[in-house]
Order: structure tokens, then C-alpha cells, then sequence
């Protein structure tokens, strides 16, 4: 693709006149987008993609995009509704269910639901790693979020009975701390367990990087 701003314009007024002749042609609509993206317009690349959903509304690929530009503007819960649909189509996608549970944890704090959102977040965690059993990512969010709603509900001091309240928006009640402390300890000797063979293997990807510096501030919290 051309990276000149004129020559993108350019490009961007061609594909506009061939869906002036075909407002249908799917694949230069997805050009269309990702060029405008390139452009930094990404209002007219998420109306352009709202768009194409409205005429594909199973078109996986699109709503993803869109879950991500809503993302970058902090439209979280727009976010989810992206990510809610293409579990639609696939319901056993553990990295989909574990990016909606990133996405809960993210925008927690902004919400007025913060322990029902944590509490979902850990819900998507788990069912990711149901899904997918070893998925790293899922264990790594799974710890976070526990350890985020256990803090949280042991500085509060509520009872289990008013817990449930809180997560009306979502489908289960908010775990007890009891709970949250079984899957933070659960992930936290499967994240270790990671650690460990990639250090005999000599393979620390950033990836583990993120998961032996988490373990780390782990410890250090226990010891305080």
C-alpha cells in the first residue's frame, strides 16, 4: 500500500467511486477501511465497518476490528458487544473469551460495576482456560483479576450476601474471596509451571518475561 498521504487520498477517492457503482463489493470496502485506518481516521473507519455489519453481521473478521478500534478509543463497552457477537458464531474461542475477560479487567475501575465486571472478567478467564487447557494468556488474566476482586472485597469487608447484588448486569454473583484465592493459586502454579520450562528450554519470549515479572510481584506482595 502507498504510505504518501496524497497517494493515499488518491486511493481513498478511487475506491470510493467504485462503490459509488457497487456499494456492495465487500472487498474493496475492507480496503476502504483499513485504508482509512492508515489515514488515522478511525471514526470513519468504525462507521465504515458498523456499515459492513449491518449488510455481513457474521463477518468475524470486521466485528474483531471494530472491538479493537472501539478499544482505542475507550469504548469498552462497545468492545464487549464486538466480541459478545463473534462468541455467537464461535462460542469455544478461548483466545475471544480471554480478550473479552482483558477487556473487563481493563475498564472495571470506569464502570459503576466494578465487582460485577471483575467478576465476569474472571468468569471469561476461566472459561478460556476451560477451553484451552496451558493457555497462558488465560491463567495470566485469570491471576490478575482475581487477585484484583479478592483485594478489593477483603478492603471492603461485605458480606457474600451482598455480593450478588453488585453483578446484576452479568450472569453469575460475585465469587467469594475464598474462591478467588483456589484460582489465583490455581493459575499461579500453572504461570510457574511455564516459568520453569522455558527457563530449561532457554526460551524466554517476552511472553514469559510478562509471566515470571507477574509471579515476581506476586511474591513480593505475599511477603509485605
Amino acid at each position: 500500500m502507498a504510505e504518501d498521504p496524497s497517494a493515499l487520498l488518491q486511493m481513498l477517492r478511487e475506491y470510493d467511486e467504485i462503490l459509488a457503482e457497487n456499494p456492495t463489493f465487500t472487498p474493496v470496502r475492507k480496503r476502504r477501511i483499513a485504508l482509512l485506518q492508515s489515514l488515522s481516521r478511525e471514526s470513519d473507519a468504525m462507521n465504515a465497518l458498523i456499515e459492513l455489519l449491518d449488510t455481513s453481521p457474521t463477518d468475524i473478521e470486521s466485528w474483531a476490528e471494530l472491538c479493537e478500534l472501539y478499544v482505542s478509543q475507550g469504548l469498552y463497552q462497545q468492545a464487549e458487544f464486538c466480541l459478545e457477537e463473534i462468541l455467537l458464531s464461535t462460542p469455544n474461542a478461548w483466545n475471544v473469551q480471554a480478550r473479552l475477560g482483558e477487556i473487563l479487567y481493563t475498564s472495571a475501575s470506569a464502570t459503576q460495576d466494578q465487582l460485577g465486571s471483575l467478576a465476569e472478567s474472571v468468569r471469561r478467564f476461566c472459561r478460556s482456560i476451560e477451553l484451552c487447557n496451558g493457555y497462558v494468556r488465560g491463567y495470566y488474566g485469570l491471576k490478575l483479576a482475581s487477585d484484583k476482586l479478592t483485594g478489593i472485597l477483603s478492603n471492603s469487608g461485605r458480606a457474600d450476601s451482598q455480593m450478588s447484588n453488585s453483578s446484576r448486569n452479568y450472569e453469575l454473583a460475585v465469587p467469594s474471596v475464598e474462591v478467588l484465592q483456589k484460582l489465583s493459586e490455581s493459575a499461579t502454579s500453572m504461570l510457574a509451571e511455564v516459568a520453569r520450562k522455558a527457563s530449561l528450554n532457554d526460551s524466554r519470549s517476552p511472553d514469559i518475561a510478562f509471566v515470571e515479572d507477574l509471579l515476581k510481584a506476586s511474591t513480593m506482595n505475599r511477603q509485605r
